[in-house]
């Protein structure tokens, strides 16, 4: 049985605190008060809440928010903290679009401050196709060795950085690799046999009863207008050397052959338009110091 009338009160004999009334099973409810310093806590947090209000951005409008009586911000925040870190680096930024890519890397100081720069936007627009540290993936050049289809050399990497390579630009890097089997161009047999004749470039494995003098001939009619009689490619043509053992897509003859059936050619977009010419001389520098720069 359960009773609450607020009427029928009793105090309690071990604590001496009424009761409210309520029962359930001979249990009562003791009409203990809040503690005192929780009281003061949750009137102070009201206070404060209302303070708040009045003096910081706080409550949603149709279109807009109250800004407060101090008008601050978090964007306004973030936004000065900006302009006082582009003051400070305002100098070496001047520095750095008066020089040459070659000057600075010369120049330690202008180095440092342009490889910071350059890894901070690396991080933010390279990176989830490069890796952070530039190492690539499949399909994603590795930027820490020295095998370059476009050219390693500091000039070279600013052209493939601003315009990107397939990338619709009208200076992009262009050239793509022709789908052999999808176009009916190969046969699959044909494609086997290029295929072998490629991992041989590199003395790789081939499949017993490779036919080296049919691929070769198949590659020559084929391949070496773009990768050259010897498969050691085009940086012009942003053809990759096939002698080197350095695989973007993959050094099986699976891959391959997948290449060779379907062509190939990734995209990477213009930073041109996107990011402004200090930012990619610092990018520049940066890659092309990661390690394989020529």
């Amino acid at each position: 049985m359960s009773s609450t009338n607020p009427n029928v009160k009793m105090v309690d004999s071990h604590t001496g605190t009424a009761t409210t009334g309520h029962e359930w099973d001979g249990i009562q409810e003791l009409n203990t008060p809040l503690p005192r310093w929780w009281l003061i806590i949750l009137w102070a947090s009201v206070i404060w809440s209302f303070g708040y209000v009045v003096v910081y951005p706080a409550i949603p409008l149709v279109s807009s928010f109250t800004t407060g009586m101090f008008g601050w911000s978090s964007r306004g925040d973030v936004a000065a903290e900006l302009n006082s870190l582009k003051a400070l680096r305002g100098p070496m930024v001047n520095a750095l679009n008066g020089a040459t890519l070659a000057d600075i890397e010369k120049d330690p100081k202008l180095l440092t401050f342009a490889r910071a720069q350059g890894k901070a936007a690396f991080g933010d627009n390279c990176a989830p196709c490069h890796g952070a540290g530039g190492g690539g993936s499949k399909g994603f050049a590795n930027l820490n060795d020295d095998d370059w289809l476009w050219g390693g050399k500091l000039e070279d990497i600013q052209a493939t950085i601003s315009f990107g390579v397939r990338s619709g630009h009208g200076k992009a890097r262009d050239g793509s690799m022709p789908a052999f089997g999808r176009d009916g161009i190969l046969k699959t047999a044909e494609m086997s046999q290029v295929a072998d004749y490629v991992l041989s470039l590199s003395g790789l494995p081939t499949d017993k009863g490779f036919d080296k003098a049919a691929g070769a001939k198949i590659f020559e009619e084929n391949c070496a207008a773009c990768h050259g009689p010897e498969g050691k490619g085009d940086m012009a043509l942003g053809s990759p050397n096939l002698t080197d053992k350095i695989w973007l897509f993959g050094g099986d003859k699976a891959s391959i052959t997948e290449g060779l059936t379907n062509g190939r050619g990734n995209v990477m977009p213009a930073w041109v338009d996107r990011l402004d010419d200090t930012t990619i001389k610092a990018l520049t520098v940066y890659v092309h110091t990661l390690g394989g720069g020529k």
